[in-house]
Protein backbone atom coordinates (compact mmCIF):
# COMPACT_ATOMS: atom_id res chain seq x y z
CA UNK A 1 0.00 0.00 0.00
CA UNK A 2 2.68 2.23 0.79
CA UNK A 3 4.50 1.44 -2.50
CA UNK A 4 1.17 2.27 -4.35
CA UNK A 5 0.59 5.64 -2.64
CA UNK A 6 4.41 6.88 -3.25
CA UNK A 7 3.47 5.78 -7.23
CA UNK A 8 0.19 8.31 -6.40
CA UNK A 9 2.07 11.07 -5.33
CA UNK A 10 4.58 11.31 -7.83
CA UNK A 11 2.06 10.93 -10.60
CA UNK A 12 -0.37 13.06 -9.20
CA UNK A 13 2.20 15.89 -8.89
CA UNK A 14 3.54 15.27 -12.47
CA UNK A 15 0.14 15.51 -13.39
CA UNK A 16 -0.33 19.49 -11.99
CA UNK A 17 3.30 20.05 -13.35
CA UNK A 18 2.16 19.69 -16.68
CA UNK A 19 -0.37 22.84 -15.89
CA UNK A 20 2.32 24.64 -14.08
CA UNK A 21 5.53 23.18 -12.61
CA UNK A 22 6.86 26.26 -11.01
CA UNK A 23 3.84 26.64 -9.15
CA UNK A 24 3.62 22.69 -7.96
CA UNK A 25 7.87 22.91 -7.08
CA UNK A 26 7.28 26.33 -5.25
CA UNK A 27 3.90 25.41 -3.48
CA UNK A 28 5.19 21.77 -2.21
CA UNK A 29 8.48 23.59 -1.16
CA UNK A 30 6.95 26.25 1.20
CA UNK A 31 4.81 23.41 2.81
CA UNK A 32 7.86 21.38 3.10
CA UNK A 33 9.86 24.13 4.45
CA UNK A 34 7.25 25.15 6.78
CA UNK A 35 6.20 21.48 7.99
CA UNK A 36 2.78 22.83 6.87
CA UNK A 37 2.36 18.60 5.92
CA UNK A 38 5.07 15.88 7.31
CA UNK A 39 6.10 13.79 4.76
CA UNK A 40 6.02 10.05 5.56
CA UNK A 41 9.41 7.69 4.95
CA UNK A 42 9.00 6.68 1.29
CA UNK A 43 8.52 10.50 0.18
CA UNK A 44 11.60 11.85 2.23
CA UNK A 45 13.48 12.45 -1.06
CA UNK A 46 10.47 15.81 -1.70
CA UNK A 47 12.53 17.16 1.10
CA UNK A 48 14.58 18.47 -1.96
CA UNK A 49 12.10 20.63 -3.04
CA UNK A 50 12.30 22.37 0.79
CA UNK A 51 15.40 23.90 -0.04
CA UNK A 52 16.02 27.66 0.14
CA UNK A 53 17.25 27.38 -3.78
CA UNK A 54 15.00 25.80 -5.37
CA UNK A 55 11.78 27.36 -3.28
CA UNK A 56 13.75 30.77 -4.53
CA UNK A 57 14.17 29.95 -8.50
CA UNK A 58 10.49 28.30 -8.02
CA UNK A 59 9.25 31.50 -7.06
CA UNK A 60 10.93 33.59 -9.27
CA UNK A 61 10.04 31.54 -12.62
CA UNK A 62 6.52 31.26 -11.34
CA UNK A 63 6.46 34.94 -11.39
CA UNK A 64 7.35 35.18 -15.10
CA UNK A 65 4.79 32.80 -15.69
CA UNK A 66 2.17 34.51 -13.46
CA UNK A 67 2.75 37.42 -16.53
CA UNK A 68 3.37 35.60 -19.55
CA UNK A 69 0.23 33.19 -18.44
CA UNK A 70 -2.19 36.44 -19.00
CA UNK A 71 -1.00 37.65 -22.53
CA UNK A 72 -2.71 36.45 -26.04
CA UNK A 73 0.28 35.06 -27.63
CA UNK A 74 2.70 35.80 -25.42
CA UNK A 75 1.39 32.48 -23.17
CA UNK A 76 1.42 30.38 -26.37
CA UNK A 77 5.02 30.84 -27.14
CA UNK A 78 5.64 30.25 -23.18
CA UNK A 79 3.59 27.00 -23.57
CA UNK A 80 5.90 26.03 -26.56
CA UNK A 81 8.85 26.15 -24.83
CA UNK A 82 7.55 23.95 -21.84
CA UNK A 83 6.32 21.22 -24.54
CA UNK A 84 10.11 19.90 -23.21
CA UNK A 85 10.45 21.27 -19.70
CA UNK A 86 7.40 20.16 -17.81
CA UNK A 87 7.09 16.43 -18.52
CA UNK A 88 11.27 16.31 -17.79
CA UNK A 89 10.55 18.67 -14.15
CA UNK A 90 7.36 15.83 -13.86
CA UNK A 91 9.64 13.06 -14.21
CA UNK A 92 12.45 14.39 -11.94
CA UNK A 93 9.50 15.06 -9.67
CA UNK A 94 8.87 11.49 -9.15
CA UNK A 95 12.26 10.37 -9.14
CA UNK A 96 12.63 12.23 -6.06
CA UNK A 97 9.27 11.13 -4.70
CA UNK A 98 10.20 7.38 -5.56
CA UNK A 99 13.64 7.30 -3.66
CA UNK A 100 15.85 4.74 -3.85
CA UNK A 101 13.79 1.84 -5.73
CA UNK A 102 14.30 -0.60 -8.31
CA UNK A 103 15.67 0.91 -11.52
CA UNK A 104 13.23 -0.03 -13.41
CA UNK A 105 10.62 0.52 -11.26
CA UNK A 106 12.38 4.58 -11.08
CA UNK A 107 12.35 4.57 -15.09
CA UNK A 108 8.22 3.55 -15.19
CA UNK A 109 7.09 5.74 -12.94
CA UNK A 110 9.34 9.06 -14.61
CA UNK A 111 7.79 7.86 -17.93
CA UNK A 112 4.00 8.03 -16.78
CA UNK A 113 5.00 10.76 -15.01
CA UNK A 114 6.44 12.55 -17.91
CA UNK A 115 3.29 11.06 -19.85
CA UNK A 116 0.64 12.60 -18.00
CA UNK A 117 2.63 15.45 -17.53
CA UNK A 118 2.54 15.99 -21.48
CA UNK A 119 -1.03 15.08 -21.48
CA UNK A 120 -2.21 18.03 -19.06
CA UNK A 121 0.58 20.41 -20.81
CA UNK A 122 -0.58 19.75 -24.42
CA UNK A 123 -4.78 20.47 -22.73
CA UNK A 124 -3.50 23.26 -21.68
CA UNK A 125 -2.15 24.44 -24.30
CA UNK A 126 -4.49 24.10 -26.87
CA UNK A 127 -7.01 25.46 -24.68
CA UNK A 128 -4.95 28.61 -24.91
CA UNK A 129 -4.49 28.16 -28.54
CA UNK A 130 -8.31 28.35 -29.07
CA UNK A 131 -8.86 31.21 -26.70
CA UNK A 132 -6.17 33.42 -28.42
CA UNK A 133 -8.70 33.21 -31.58
CA UNK A 134 -10.16 35.97 -29.65
CA UNK A 135 -8.38 39.33 -29.36
CA UNK A 136 -9.89 39.73 -26.08
CA UNK A 137 -7.64 39.04 -22.63
CA UNK A 138 -10.36 38.19 -20.09
CA UNK A 139 -10.37 34.66 -21.28
CA UNK A 140 -6.60 34.27 -21.20
CA UNK A 141 -6.84 35.62 -17.36
CA UNK A 142 -9.98 33.49 -16.65
CA UNK A 143 -8.20 30.66 -17.41
CA UNK A 144 -4.88 31.15 -16.03
CA UNK A 145 -5.96 31.54 -12.63
CA UNK A 146 -8.85 28.66 -12.95
CA UNK A 147 -5.34 26.50 -14.02
CA UNK A 148 -2.88 27.74 -10.84
CA UNK A 149 -6.52 26.93 -8.30
CA UNK A 150 -6.36 23.91 -9.73
CA UNK A 151 -3.06 23.24 -9.05
CA UNK A 152 -3.35 24.42 -5.31
CA UNK A 153 -6.56 22.55 -5.04
CA UNK A 154 -4.92 19.15 -6.52
CA UNK A 155 -1.88 19.86 -4.22
CA UNK A 156 -4.39 19.87 -1.34
CA UNK A 157 -5.69 17.34 -2.33
CA UNK A 158 -2.38 14.90 -2.56
CA UNK A 159 -1.96 15.88 0.93
CA UNK A 160 -5.12 14.45 1.88
CA UNK A 161 -5.48 11.39 0.02
CA UNK A 162 -2.78 10.44 -2.89
CA UNK A 163 -5.04 7.39 -4.11
CA UNK A 164 -8.48 9.97 -4.88
CA UNK A 165 -5.88 12.16 -6.92
CA UNK A 166 -4.24 9.38 -8.62
CA UNK A 167 -7.80 8.23 -9.97
CA UNK A 168 -8.89 12.06 -10.54
CA UNK A 169 -5.50 12.43 -12.45
CA UNK A 170 -5.90 9.08 -14.38
CA UNK A 171 -9.30 9.99 -15.51
CA UNK A 172 -8.16 13.50 -17.04
CA UNK A 173 -5.44 11.43 -18.40
CA UNK A 174 -7.64 8.96 -20.22
CA UNK A 175 -10.07 11.69 -21.24
CA UNK A 176 -7.28 13.87 -22.92
CA UNK A 177 -5.94 10.67 -24.54
CA UNK A 178 -9.23 9.65 -26.09
CA UNK A 179 -10.03 13.48 -27.66
CA UNK A 180 -6.09 13.50 -28.61
CA UNK A 181 -6.17 13.42 -32.23
CA UNK A 182 -9.17 15.87 -32.15
CA UNK A 183 -6.74 18.31 -29.94
CA UNK A 184 -4.01 17.71 -32.41
CA UNK A 185 -5.97 18.83 -35.28
CA UNK A 186 -7.18 22.03 -33.19
CA UNK A 187 -3.83 23.00 -32.47
CA UNK A 188 -3.19 22.81 -35.85
CA UNK A 189 -5.56 24.78 -36.81
CA UNK A 190 -5.38 27.42 -35.04
CA UNK A 191 -1.32 27.28 -35.47
CA UNK A 192 -1.94 27.71 -39.42
CA UNK A 193 -4.66 30.43 -39.08
CA UNK A 194 -1.86 32.70 -37.02
CA UNK A 195 0.61 31.53 -39.50
CA UNK A 196 -1.10 32.46 -42.07
CA UNK A 197 -2.30 35.69 -40.76
CA UNK A 198 1.31 36.63 -39.61
CA UNK A 199 2.11 36.14 -43.84
CA UNK A 200 -1.24 37.99 -45.18
CA UNK A 201 -0.63 40.85 -47.98
CA UNK A 202 -2.40 44.09 -47.88
CA UNK A 203 -5.69 43.98 -49.50
CA UNK A 204 -4.34 45.17 -52.71
CA UNK A 205 -2.43 42.28 -52.84
CA UNK A 206 -5.12 39.45 -52.01
CA UNK A 207 -6.60 37.51 -54.72
CA UNK A 208 -9.95 38.72 -56.72
CA UNK A 209 -11.40 35.43 -57.54
CA UNK A 210 -11.09 32.06 -56.15
CA UNK A 211 -8.96 29.64 -58.22
CA UNK A 212 -10.20 27.87 -61.02
CA UNK A 213 -7.99 24.61 -60.64
CA UNK A 214 -7.01 22.66 -58.64
CA UNK A 215 -3.63 21.11 -57.37
CA UNK A 216 -2.91 18.08 -58.84
CA UNK A 217 -3.41 15.61 -56.03
CA UNK A 218 -6.52 17.31 -54.49
CA UNK A 219 -8.10 17.37 -58.02
CA UNK A 220 -7.42 13.90 -58.50
CA UNK A 221 -9.34 12.63 -54.71
CA UNK A 222 -12.32 14.62 -55.88
CA UNK A 223 -12.86 13.12 -59.55
CA UNK A 224 -12.38 9.91 -57.67
CA UNK A 225 -14.86 10.67 -55.39
CA UNK A 226 -17.08 12.66 -57.13
CA UNK A 227 -18.93 11.53 -60.90
CA UNK A 228 -19.14 14.70 -62.32
CA UNK A 229 -16.07 15.21 -64.30
CA UNK A 230 -16.86 18.80 -65.17
CA UNK A 231 -14.27 21.40 -65.21
CA UNK A 232 -13.89 23.67 -62.09
CA UNK A 233 -16.11 26.92 -61.50
CA UNK A 234 -14.27 28.28 -58.45
CA UNK A 235 -11.96 26.33 -55.88
CA UNK A 236 -10.78 28.01 -51.94
CA UNK A 237 -8.47 26.46 -49.18
CA UNK A 238 -10.25 25.99 -46.29
CA UNK A 239 -10.95 24.39 -43.00
CA UNK A 240 -14.26 22.98 -41.91
CA UNK A 241 -15.93 23.96 -38.82
CA UNK A 242 -18.84 22.84 -36.44
CA UNK A 243 -21.14 21.32 -38.45
CA UNK A 244 -23.57 17.95 -38.71
CA UNK A 245 -21.68 16.75 -42.50
CA UNK A 246 -18.23 17.26 -41.11
CA UNK A 247 -16.26 16.56 -38.69
CA UNK A 248 -14.00 19.98 -37.53
CA UNK A 249 -10.35 21.21 -38.25
CA UNK A 250 -9.92 19.05 -41.60
CA UNK A 251 -8.38 21.16 -44.08
CA UNK A 252 -9.29 21.04 -47.40
CA UNK A 253 -10.97 22.55 -50.38
CA UNK A 254 -14.29 24.42 -51.12
CA UNK A 255 -15.31 23.31 -54.87
CA UNK A 256 -17.81 24.22 -57.48
CA UNK A 257 -18.06 22.55 -60.79
CA UNK A 258 -19.40 23.47 -63.77
CA UNK A 259 -23.39 21.94 -64.08
CA UNK A 260 -23.32 21.66 -60.26
CA UNK A 261 -25.96 24.91 -60.03
CA UNK A 262 -27.00 23.26 -56.70
CA UNK A 263 -24.16 21.63 -55.01
CA UNK A 264 -20.55 22.44 -53.68
CA UNK A 265 -18.50 19.67 -52.97
CA UNK A 266 -15.60 19.65 -50.15
CA UNK A 267 -12.32 17.31 -50.19
CA UNK A 268 -10.50 17.22 -47.05
CA UNK A 269 -7.75 15.23 -46.06
CA UNK A 270 -7.46 13.29 -42.66
CA UNK A 271 -4.97 10.92 -40.99
CA UNK A 272 -6.74 7.98 -42.40
CA UNK A 273 -7.53 9.39 -45.65
CA UNK A 274 -9.67 11.61 -47.70
CA UNK A 275 -13.07 13.39 -46.61
CA UNK A 276 -15.30 14.18 -49.32
CA UNK A 277 -18.95 16.01 -49.42
CA UNK A 278 -21.68 17.01 -51.43
CA UNK A 279 -23.27 20.11 -50.03
CA UNK A 280 -26.74 20.99 -51.08
CA UNK A 281 -27.56 24.70 -50.61
CA UNK A 282 -31.02 24.27 -52.01
CA UNK A 283 -33.65 26.18 -49.30
CA UNK A 284 -30.25 26.95 -47.22
CA UNK A 285 -28.99 30.35 -46.08
CA UNK A 286 -25.31 30.94 -47.19
CA UNK A 287 -23.92 34.02 -45.35
CA UNK A 288 -20.33 35.01 -44.17
CA UNK A 289 -18.42 36.46 -40.94
CA UNK A 290 -15.03 38.12 -41.47
CA UNK A 291 -12.92 37.39 -37.72
CA UNK A 292 -10.22 37.87 -35.79
CA UNK A 293 -7.94 34.89 -37.33
CA UNK A 294 -10.25 33.71 -40.35
CA UNK A 295 -13.29 34.35 -42.47
CA UNK A 296 -16.42 31.88 -42.26
CA UNK A 297 -18.66 30.97 -44.70
CA UNK A 298 -22.16 29.54 -43.15
CA UNK A 299 -24.19 27.40 -44.76
CA UNK A 300 -27.72 26.19 -42.44
CA UNK A 301 -30.83 24.79 -43.99
CA UNK A 302 -33.97 27.08 -42.96
CA UNK A 303 -35.11 23.75 -41.02
CA UNK A 304 -31.92 24.52 -38.63
CA UNK A 305 -30.09 21.39 -40.44
CA UNK A 306 -28.22 20.13 -41.51
CA UNK A 307 -25.45 23.15 -40.62
CA UNK A 308 -21.77 23.55 -42.42
CA UNK A 309 -19.16 25.81 -41.19
CA UNK A 310 -15.65 26.79 -43.28
CA UNK A 311 -13.04 29.41 -42.60
CA UNK A 312 -10.80 30.74 -44.65
CA UNK A 313 -7.54 32.34 -44.21
CA UNK A 314 -7.86 36.41 -44.68
CA UNK A 315 -5.69 36.02 -48.17
CA UNK A 316 -8.94 35.08 -49.38
CA UNK A 317 -10.87 37.30 -48.09
CA UNK A 318 -12.12 38.96 -51.46
CA UNK A 319 -12.24 35.58 -53.42
CA UNK A 320 -14.58 34.06 -50.75
CA UNK A 321 -16.90 37.06 -51.14
CA UNK A 322 -17.11 36.49 -54.93
CA UNK A 323 -17.81 32.46 -54.25
CA UNK A 324 -20.85 33.15 -51.69
CA UNK A 325 -22.00 35.62 -54.03
CA UNK A 326 -22.44 32.34 -56.55
CA UNK A 327 -23.73 30.63 -54.03
CA UNK A 328 -26.36 33.30 -52.65
CA UNK A 329 -27.54 34.09 -56.32
CA UNK A 330 -29.61 30.48 -57.41
CA UNK A 331 -31.04 30.53 -53.76
CA UNK A 332 -32.41 33.90 -55.04
CA UNK A 333 -33.63 33.24 -58.28
CA UNK A 334 -35.52 30.42 -56.26
CA UNK A 335 -37.26 32.18 -54.11
CA UNK A 336 -38.07 35.19 -57.21
CA UNK A 337 -39.85 31.75 -58.80
CA UNK A 338 -41.46 30.46 -55.27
Amino acid sequence: MEILKTLAVALSMGSLAGLNLYLTVFVSGLALRFEWLTLPAPLHGLEALAHPIVIALAGILYLFEFFADKIPWVDTAWDSVHTFIRPVGAAAIALAAIGEVHPAFEVTAALLAGSMALSSHLAKAGTRLVANTSPEPITNIGLSLAEDAIVLGGLSLIAWSPLVALGIAAVAFIAIIAIFPMLLRSIRRHLWFAWRKLKCPADDKKPNAPETSLPAKWDTLLRRSHSNKNAVDWALPCVTGKGSLLSPNIHGWLVRLYGDSQEIQFIGRTWWGSTFATIDFRNSTVTSHPGFMADRISIRHREGAPRQIFDFDHLYSKAAAIALETLQGPIESSETLE
